[in-house]
């Protein structure tokens, strides 16, 4: 965005001649294509805009130049109507045509060391590596050898969903990375993604190619050297309310050749992943209702299925799956039942209304008893439930949905009549394992009201419930009868409530892995304690619906630490405290190699012993970290990538 600002910038500041009727030809060229070159993909001194045309309309283009960018070397300027309408009109002739071929392209032959000769497309090229794409539209990517040929390269085990499998185990058979060359671990590559919000995201590498979001952003990279080979970009949402308008995106997801994504107002599309042409875009609910969506899909079989944000703001939460090929809607199940539908007696009057219980994490799957695990947030308003008393199902569940037609199977509800906003938006891990001597399919979650779950996942019985937190205190332990024994918390002269934990809760969205070789579940754990005071509002369409506040408790600190849990009783198997520095979202991967990837809290990218909890190794990325790591192999090489502020390092061993 910085490049076309300062380029049209410069074209107003050179001054406009009213004589004649303006040509946008001649407009841009005698004042811009010295810069970006006659076709706007560079020149002399600038680099390429034609992605930054593309990715706005006329409007946004003359709105601009009138509101300048002084930030960005921009003042502001007012160009004439005709002068702008020709400019902008000829600047739309230059940008990609609907099949995402560019009106200008640098076209290349080369010969493979394996007898091919390949043809395509240059998306990127340099000394040492070329990115075609071939006519078939696949894309090629090619490494340059000593005798002038090319040898193909690409991903042999992939990324391929948001927690590198449907189960929501970020656990990794890869072992080329263990522990007795973790030390020797290194940036490999770093891409920077310009002009977006720190990532949450978390990158999804198939065939060799990764993609990486941000909110109505996707980038697409080789994997082994982090070169861009596309770039699919819209204008965010003006007007938004909710995470998403923060910029936030998680994530996408991959089936077959088509690529999907959440837009930042609530809608679901498609595009083709080898070029980024949008194949199909469904609305999923009015984001003017405050609706919004951040989360990655989950693709299983023919359907894509998601979830929808806007919890705090009062959306009526829905899980909601869609025809891969047509996105078509085939099933939805709302979060919140209405009046006369089972579990409708658990709200007051019209409260459902706007009770929320959003879905904004990706639920996980089994393909054996072909059911989805989604996870429900809280209801609202967040901080105050006078209005909607009952235990306000289906908020802080995990809802056990058949994928085919969405009906509900089983679900358990975490915290009852919820008013800490505690979302049960930890991620379900399903897993296969011996449960006390005798295999069992499971389904353990660290949730965010401080306790450690484990179901069976068939059935929906609860098997272990037990406290993984120090500092807890608005319960004294899950009963026989699966509902926590409350605690009577007064209320202070102020009107506030100390609880504990905190906002923040025990843990939250960011990643948690299960090692079946140590047994261990890996969290990362949040002693944290906060004051919180309720207010009465109503609701209303762009604005918050929290129903009050919360502040840290003066003078107690908070302490953050990777935590692993022994599932079969629950109990501490290591503890590693972190520094109290910057905080941040990061998640946890585990290895079948005996290692633990996370982010620790004052900005290191570190990895432990899984056994002992023992730090191995540590690189000082410097970053507040909002994602969770990932692994892959590619050509040959295992990566291990995590995204760092607006950038991702993929870090490798030496070769």
């Amino acid at each position: 965005m910085r490049i076309l600002l300062w380029s049209l910038g410069f074209i107003a500041s050179l001054g406009i001649s009213l004589a004649q009727t303006p040509n946008g030809r001649q407009e841009f060229e005698s004042r811009c294509s010295r810069c970006h070159g006659g076709d706007a993909t560079g020149g002399e001194t600038g680099p390429g805009i034609v992605g930054q045309i593309d990715a706005r309309n006329d409007a946004d283009l003359a709105a601009f130049l009138r509101t300048g960018r002084p930030s960005s070397g921009m003042p502001a300027f007012d160009l004439p109507v005709p002068v702008m309408s020709a400019l902008t009109g000829y600047l739309r002739t230059l940008v990609p045509v609907s099949n995402g071929t560019p009106a200008a392209e640098v076209r290349k032959t080369v010969e493979t060391t394996d007898g091919q000769r390949l043809e395509g497309r240059v998306l990127n090229e340099s000394l040492s590596e070329l990115q075609i794409q071939t006519g078939d539209q696949r894309i090629r990517l090619l490494r340059k050898t000593a005798d002038g040929r090319y040898r193909q390269v690409t991903s042999q085990t992939d990324w391929s969903t948001y927690h590198g499998d449907p189960s929501g185990n970020r656990f990794t058979k890869l072992t080329q990375i263990d522990k007795g060359n973790v030390a020797h671990l290194a940036p490999k590559w770093t891409f920077s993604a310009p002009n977006i919000t720190p990532l949450e995201n978390t990158p999804v590498v198939v065939d060799g190619v990764m993609y990486v979001s941000s909110a109505n952003e996707v980038f697409a990279l080789d994997a082994g050297s982090g070169r861009s080979l596309w770039h699919f970009r819209r204008e965010r949402t003006k007007g938004l309310v909710g995470n998403a308008s923060g910029g936030f995106n998680r994530g996408v997801a991959i089936s077959g050749d088509r690529l999907f994504m959440l837009t930042d107002n609530d809608h679901i599309m498609s595009m083709n992943r080898f070029n980024g042409e949008l194949l199909w875009e469904t609305e999923m609910a009015d984001w003017h209702q405050n609706y919004n969506a951040t989360s990655a899909p989950l693709v299983v079989g023919n359907l894509v299925i998601t979830g929808t944000a806007g919890g705090d703001e009062g959306a009526r939460g829905f899980v909601a799956a869609y025809e891969a090929a047509t996105g078509k809607e085939v099933w939805r199940f709302w979060t919140i039942p209405k009046p006369g539908e089972p579990g409708s007696e658990t709200w007051q009057g019209k409260s459902w209304e706007h009770g929320s219980a959003a879905t904004w994490m990706t639920g996980s799957y089994d393909p054996q008893l072909d059911l989805v695990y989604w996870p429900a947030g809280n209801p609202g308003p967040d901080f105050n439930g006078d209005n909607r008393k009952g235990d306000n199902l289906y908020s802080d569940s995990i809802l056990a949905l058949e994928a085919k037609t969405g009906k509900l199977k089983w679900h358990y509800q975490f915290t009852p009549h919820d008013i800490h906003d505690w979302d049960a938006e930890e991620p379900p891990v399903l897993v296969d394992t011996n449960w006390h001597g005798q295999p069992r399919k499971l389904l353990i979650q660290a949730n965010r009201n401080g306790f450690f779950y484990v179901f069976d996942r068939a059935s929906g019985q609860l098997l272990l419930a037990k406290a993984f937190l120090k500092k807890l205190n608005w319960a004294k332990e899950i009963g026989k009868d699966g509902r926590p024994v409350m605690n009577q918390l007064p209320e202070l002269p102020n009107g506030e409530s100390y609880v504990c934990p905190g906002i923040a809760g025990g843990t939250n969205w960011y990643s948690t892995s299960f090692n079946p070789g140590t047994g261990l579940y890996y969290i990362q754990a949040l002693e944290r304690c906060n004051l919180y005071s309720k207010r009465t509002l109503e609701w209303e369409a762009g604005k918050g619906y929290m129903g009050g506040s919360v502040r840290p408790v003066p003078d107690e600190s908070y302490t953050k630490s990777v935590r692993a849990i022994d599932i079969q009783t629950g109990a501490i198997a290591w503890d590693l405290p972190q520094a109290n520095g910057r905080g941040g979202s990061a998640g946890l991967m585990s290895s079948a190699s005996g290692l633990v990837f996370f982010g620790e809290n004052s900005g290191s990218f570190m990895a432990a012993d899984a056994g002992s909890g023992k730090v191995l190794w540590e690189f000082p990325a410097n970053q507040g970290w909002r994602a969770s790591p990932m692994t892959y192999m590619f050509d040959n090489r295992q990566y291990i990538a995590m995204a760092a502020g607006t950038s991702i390092i993929a870090f490798a061993l030496p070769e």
